[in-house]
């Protein structure tokens, strides 16, 4: 054997040395990134749900607040007959005017009682639109880290075909995004990138 020869196998060898380890590396960022993707789809369906029921409760509470804001304006409409009826009662009749003044009295009572159901059924209502929108905003991280792993992903089965290493590179750009973003809805942290949110949405 000549020495070319030995040159090439020994070239040959340290190619498929490499090859064999970027593979490895391919298949190990596919499997941490699949899992990390399943780990954040069952925390996502999770705060979907939660969204759901968020929205839900503030329909629901901001419903009960226009039902008591009609109920207090139909207090106020009856306090007004009574009282009309009261001065129209005048003093001729005392016992009537004591009934309807008790009357105008109750009226009165319901509508405070009802302003003040409002502002708690207000607050409550305004709550679960906070949560809804906190709740939304992770929502967005975990669609966001879905979305760009998904291409992390397509770039690294590109490069376990390939054996290109700039692939594998470049595919762990939109890997690192895309575990940030993952990690930021797992952990509850203020990373959101609005902008590219708008774009997506």
């Amino acid at each position: 054997m000549d020495v070319l020869d030995q040159v090439g196998q020994e070239d040959e060898g340290g190619a498929s040395s490499r090859g064999h380890r970027l593979n490895m590396a391919v298949a190990l960022a596919v499997a941490i990134l699949a899992t990390f993707m399943g780990v954040t789809k069952v925390k996502d369906d999770n705060i979907v749900q939660a969204m759901q029921q968020a929205k839900s409760d503030a329909v629901d509470t901001w419903s009960e607040f226009q039902a008591k804001s009609t109920k207090q304006h139909l207090a106020r409409v009856t306090e007004d007959q009574f009282r009309v009826q009261k001065a129209l009662a005048g003093d001729r009749d005392p016992a009537a005017a004591r009934v309807l003044a008790e009357r105008v009295a109750f009226y009165h009572a319901e509508q405070v009682r009802y302003d003040k159901e409002k502002s708690e059924l207000e607050q409550k209502a305004k709550d679960l639109e906070a949560t809804y929108d906190r709740l939304n905003n992770h929502d967005d991280q975990f669609d966001l880290s879905d979305a760009v792993l998904s291409i992390a992903l397509a770039l690294l089965a590109v490069t376990a075909l390939t054996r290109q290493r700039w692939l594998f590179i470049l595919a762990m750009v939109p890997a690192a995004f895309g575990l940030v973003m993952g990690i930021a809805g797992l952990f509850g942290w203020a990373v959101h990138p609005t902008a590219l949110t708008r774009l997506l949405s």
